[in-house]
């Protein structure tokens, strides 16, 4: 490394030298060049990319008249569509932050996070009233609010004009805040920049997508706003459709007949629609000959669910894992890996450009063999959390990504998961905090104590289980669970509730949760 670069810091560049381009632009390079081929196609409707484009760009001038400027954020909550699609795109161009929240959130799930990312426009439709009610009540800085499904929005897609140039960017400028959750329970925004997103589609390509072209297509089997969404960022570059189904819950039957009449290549998914599709008898009622990449991510697969995949599907599965602060970017094992090169369970090794580690208490490296905490460090890590400077420091500790899930490495860089250390788990592909839990719980006047932790299970890898305390007369499970639905998203609610009489404490009045799920697991055990 010369003197010059090696004394050169970021704020010492000279002006522009951190330019980069804006991620908006691949759509409008995709459009360019493949101007009448399908960008997205759902039953019988069909977008082309130039369609497609040119609705992104009268969106971004009408969002331009309304004062939205480069760092606004933008709130979306729409199910998987076009405006959903294209909402990205149009943040993006504008050099504004897009805000996408899953659908199945409630009105307080959906307020909190208008609230804390500052959003000042929010995208959305009708069926989802409620949840724009109380976000405008609960975040005032929420000036704008548009409805996707009605007549005034597709005037306004459709208004032809010029090109919308797409706003000047930096390797660090935010384009997408990606709500996740640490051990405080209470939603937090990853800032995804442009800088880190060109790379993690790069990399995408190289690991999980090799020769991916515009003659190919994804079946999209995940909502838009979180992981499918990322994935959906690597058919736009390349040129290569994505199909939606026309519901929003799985019909497996429906997925299999759209790979088949479209000739699907590639799809993402989570293991617990992957162990769906595998066992539907619609499997051997299609030709899924097509499918080259079967990709999923969100949690580890029982080898048995993984070893049907591989039967119903062929040599095809791909796996990564990683966390929304990382874009699912730190590990991958390859189709050719699954047929019996990695160790049995591995969930592969380092993606191509980033460095994992096993490191211990201290922030040093295991050896091999050895559990520690899985830490990675590269291109594709987030910027930190949106105003969360306690939680950026935490999680950044000696120079790594701590990602709290715990692993062993062997002597060849196959990383195997072996626990997490935080008290999360992941139902149906989501991840599930027990305090969000707890706090919920607590709000009832009946409940003096609880406790909840997950499981495992073998139709959502693991489920949640609350153990309360009464205050006074213990209230029936149905009265709880109702309860919990006003307040969390439904994957969210625990699967098994009961009352005792007391929960164990430490020597300084803490809960123990290690013994209480011992104690849970004896009782159960005893029936």
């Amino acid at each position: 490394m010369s003197t010059l670069m090696s004394g050169l810091t970021l704020a010492g560049m000279p002006q522009g030298l951190d330019r980069v381009m804006n991620l908006g632009n691949l759509l409008t390079q995709t459009a360019r060049k493949y101007p009448s081929r399908p960008g997205l196609i759902r039953g019988e409707i069909s977008h082309t990319w130039a369609q497609i484009n040119a609705r992104v760009d009268a969106l971004a001038r009408h969002f331009q008249t309304l004062g939205v400027q480069p760092g606004d954020r933008i709130l979306v909550q729409l199910v998987n569509g076009l405006a959903l699609f294209e909402s990205a795109w149009v943040a993006f161009k504008l050099g504004a932050v897009w805000v996408p929240v899953n659908y199945r959130l409630t009105p307080p799930e959906v307020a909190f996070i208008a609230r804390s990312s500052g959003a000042v426009l929010m995208l959305s439709q009708s069926i989802f009233a409620a949840h724009v009610e109380l976000a405008q009540l609960e975040a005032p800085q929420l000036r704008e609010v548009l409805w996707a499904d009605q007549n005034d929005y597709a005037v306004i897609a459709s208004k032809a004009g010029e090109s919308f140039v797409a706003a000047e960017v930096t390797s660090q400028h935010p384009l997408w805040f990606f709500f996740t959750s640490g051990t405080t329970g209470r939603p937090k925004a990853a800032v995804l920049t442009h800088g880190q997103l060109a790379f993690v589609v790069t990399n995408h390509l190289a690991d999980l997508l090799p020769g991916l072209t515009q003659n190919d297509c994804s079946l999209v089997l995940a909502p838009l706003s979180h992981g499918a969404g990322i994935h959906a960022l690597l058919n736009v570059a390349r040129g290569a459709a994505s199909v939606l189904l026309e519901t929003e819950s799985l019909n497996c039957a429906a997925a299999f007949a759209a790979i088949e009449k479209h000739r699907v290549g590639n799809m993402f998914t989570v293991p617990t629609i992957l162990k769906r599709l595998a066992q539907d008898p619609a499997a051997h009622d299609f030709d899924h000959s097509s499918l080259k990449h079967v990709i999923y991510a969100g949690a580890p697969m029982y080898q048995a669910d993984r070893q049907r995949a591989l039967a119903t599907f062929g040599p095809v599965l791909v796996q990564y894992f990683g966390l929304g602060e990382v874009t699912g970017n730190i590990t991958v094992l390859r189709a050719d890996e699954h047929a019996g090169e990695a160790p049995v369970g591995s969930c592969g090794t380092a993606r191509t450009g980033m460095e994992v580690a096993i490191l211990d208490a201290q922030c040093q490296p295991q050896a091999v063999g050895v559990e520690g905490e899985i830490c990675t460090r590269g291109p594709a890590v987030f910027a930190g959390y949106w105003d969360n400077p306690e939680a950026t420091a935490a999680a950044f500790r000696g120079g790594w990504f701590h990602t709290s899930d715990l692993g062993v490495m062997d002597a060849r860089g196959f990383i195997s998961i072996t626990g997490r250390s935080s008290d999360m788990y992941i139902s149906g592909g989501s991840n599930v905090y027990p305090l969000e839990i707890e706090d919920a719980l607590l709000q009832l006047p009946s409940i003096a104590e609880a406790a909840v932790f997950g499981l495992a299970d073998a139709q959502w890898g693991e489920v949640g289980v609350a153990v309360l305390v009464a205050r006074g007369t213990a209230p029936n499970s149905a009265a709880v669970l109702a309860h919990l639905q006003t307040c969390l998203a439904r994957y969210k609610l625990p699967r098994h509730i009961v009352f005792w009489d007391e929960l164990p404490k430490s020597a300084y009045g803490k809960l123990v949760k290690k013994d209480i799920r011992a104690l849970y697991l004896r009782d159960v055990s005893a029936i």
